[in-house]
């Protein structure tokens, strides 16, 4: 059992890394480092097309991720 999960957390991992290297930068520079995240907050920029589905493949990696160390240290 252990070796399965450790087998779904490398490839969980590995693909969680690839999703996130493929997602474009939101802004470029300080300014939209600063900016970026308000206008993020208040949903004046919305995904669409790749971004939108790069973005929920992240979040739903993350969460496998997660579940999937979390179960491997209560073996």
């Amino acid at each position: 059992m252990h070796t399965l999960l450790m087998t779904l957390l490398i490839i969980v991992s590995i693909a969680l890394i690839v999703t996130v290297l493929l997602q474009s930068g939101k802004s470029a520079g300080l300014s939209g480092a600063i900016s970026g995240g308000a206008e993020q907050l208040f949903g004046k920029q919305k995904a669409r097309g790749m971004d939108l589905i790069l973005h929920r493949t992240t979040i739903v990696l993350a969460v496998i991720f997660f579940i999937l160390t979390l179960a491997i240290t209560k073996i």
